[in-house]
């Protein structure tokens, strides 16, 4: 295994380790404070990186509004709907429900873009659709107790936020896609992107309604920056580095296998080894995500 593989792999274990990092913060300071406060920590650390690379040179007035634009909807709209649904679904589901980004990238790429879709592609969209009711109709078994797999409310109204979730996230990545072909720097690009999010999610915090009624403890706000820091800072880094050194469609299969990583994790946290059709739904799930990168 080459050193893009292993890059891609930490990458999907680092998305992993920060939505489980999450779930304690967002259940009781609920999605929007836990959010501000993650994007927020993620901003400082980000534009430290592009200050000391330079990055910011290579970030045009052009590139502004659609940034911008990206920013909104994938983080301040599809992150919070994603923080949302794992409250609601727990992480589990959450993690096999936002893999479903790839076949909507693909269908967005295809009716927006006029990307053709192969048979493979068709596939692997199919596969992804299997996997993903797999893991949900039978990803518990009788003998998990654990509050993480508990549904709180609907758990239709919890998919459906989560495949909107996902939804905005593939809307984010087309509309930052050009502007990462120009050759923008992808750290700076993420700056743009996050300070948008963390412009509206401060005017946001001053709504009395969307204040957390959970003060925000040391712990709280450890967890929430460590998420991001997991997520969006080591996550990112080491998925840009297996895309500087590896093949793009194999990069971005492994470093999708983040519903397969958690499990493992999850077992060992709550003591409470995952039902056969988690494991199931979650490799077939990847396995069509491997076929609509890989067409």
């Amino acid at each position: 295994m080459d050193i893009s593989s292993i890059a891609a792999l930490f990458t999907a274990f680092f998305w992993a380790c920060s939505g489980l990092l999450a779930v304690y913060p967002v259940q009781q300071l609920g999605s929007f404070t836990f959010n501000r406060i993650r994007m927020q920590a993620i901003f400082v650390i980000l534009c430290t990186l592009t200050l000391i690379t330079g990055g910011w040179r290579t970030l045009g007035s052009e590139h502004i509004a659609a940034l911008a634009l990206s920013g909104f909807i994938g983080i301040l709209l599809g992150d919070s709907l994603l923080y949302t649904s794992l409250r609601r679904i727990g992480p589990r589901r959450n993690s096999i429900l936002f893999s479903t980004n790839a076949p909507i990238t693909a269908l967005l790429s295809f009716l927006v873009l006029d990307e053709r879709l192969s048979a493979l592609a068709v596939g692997g969209v199919t596969l992804v659709l299997i996997g993903v009711m797999l893991a949900i109709a039978f990803g518990r078994s009788a003998g998990q107790k654990h509050q993480w797999e508990s549904i709180k409310g609907s758990l239709a109204v919890g998919v459906i936020i989560a495949l909107i979730a996902a939804v905005c996230q593939s809307v984010s990545s087309l509309i930052a896609k050009p502007v990462m072909a120009a050759g923008v720097d992808p750290i700076a690009a993420s700056v743009v992107r996050v300070s948008t999010a963390v412009l509206f999610f401060t005017l946001l915090g001053f709504l009395p309604q969307l204040r957390s009624r959970t003060p925000i403890t040391m712990r709280l706000f450890t967890q929430s920056a460590f998420s991001g820091l997991c997520g969006m800072v080591l996550g990112m880094t080491t998925l840009l580095f297996a895309l500087a050194h590896g093949k793009t469609g194999l990069v971005a299969t492994l470093s999708s296998t983040s519903p397969i990583m958690i499990l493992p994790l999850l077992w060992l946290r709550t003591q409470e080894r995952p039902a056969l059709g988690a494991w199931v739904g979650a490799a077939i799930a990847i396995a069509g995500v491997a076929l609509i990168f890989n067409r």
